[in-house]
């Protein structure tokens, strides 16, 4: 059977442009996507988006990165809302595969209440490490929400049989991971905030802030050795790439 992928947006952020290209000037307003892979063995949503709170009290959800980030982010566009829109209920959802766990990333983790997150060893023991918190800015508000968890370590195939595979593209943070998945129509990988812009994968351009620039530098390689064999990127915050990509309830293949 066939494998379905759905792309939403939830949300928008604006934000100096230099935070995503190292040197680059003026503001930039980016998506906040979310993905749904429908899978004949289960449901699997990747990254969950925003908090909801972020609607009504944008400064004291984000703290200090309401100084950098101004959210767009209205009333229907959180992950349950969109997904509903779509006839996808949230509770239905399988797994939650973070990418990283970042606010934009994993605030509306509480919302897929019966999915098991899947997310980076590395990733969730940063997160809730002193150490990694002050450097990486998590909230634990965010993600730590209590469904079952499956804590893994490198590339991740999630029904073993090569169609959804969690893929290590270290460096944003120190246990990021992009999704690979295999459409009818060719091999689709979700890069996440492994490569922001097509200008990042172009360029080797790396963001301004990075948690480990070899390491990231690593991953985009490894993007583009997928990309040469006919994989298709989807960028992870790419407004021009993003206002071309097919949306809910249209699905990409």
């Amino acid at each position: 059977m066939s494998v379905r992928l759905l792309a939403f947006t939830c949300g928008w952020l604006s934000g100096p442009r230099a935070l995503f290209l190292d040197g680059a000037t003026g503001g930039v307003r980016v998506p906040v996507p979310v993905f749904v892979v429908e899978h004949p063995r289960g449901r699997v949503l990747f990254d969950s988006g925003l908090h909801r709170e972020l609607q009504d009290d944008p400064k004291t959800r984000l703290g200090a990165a309401a100084a950098v980030f101004t959210p767009h982010f209205a009333a229907g566009e959180d992950v349950a809302a969109r997904l509903a829109a779509a006839d996808v209920e949230v509770g239905a959802i399988d797994y939650l595969v973070n990418s990283h766990l970042h606010f934009d990333h994993a605030g509306g983790n509480a919302a897929a209440r019966n999915a098991t997150v899947v997310v980076q060893r590395r990733e969730w023991e940063a997160a809730h490490s002193a150490e990694g918190v002050a450097a990486n800015g998590y909230n634990a508000g965010d993600f730590d929400t209590g469904q079952p968890r499956r804590e893994v370590d490198g590339e991740h195939d999630l029904f073993d049989d090569g169609r959804v595979i969690c893929l290590p593209t270290f460096g944003h943070t120190p246990g990021h991971q992009s999704l690979l998945v295999r459409l009818d129509g060719g091999d689709v990988v979700l890069a996440a905030d492994a490569c922001y812009f097509k200008q990042t994968l172009d360029d080797l351009h790396l963001p301004m802030i990075v948690h480990d620039a070899a390491a990231m530098l690593a991953s985009l390689h490894r993007l583009r050795a997928l990309a040469a064999v006919g994989a298709r990127i989807v960028y992870g915050h790419d407004p021009e790439a993003w206002a071309t990509m097919p949306q809910a309830p249209h699905a990409l293949t």
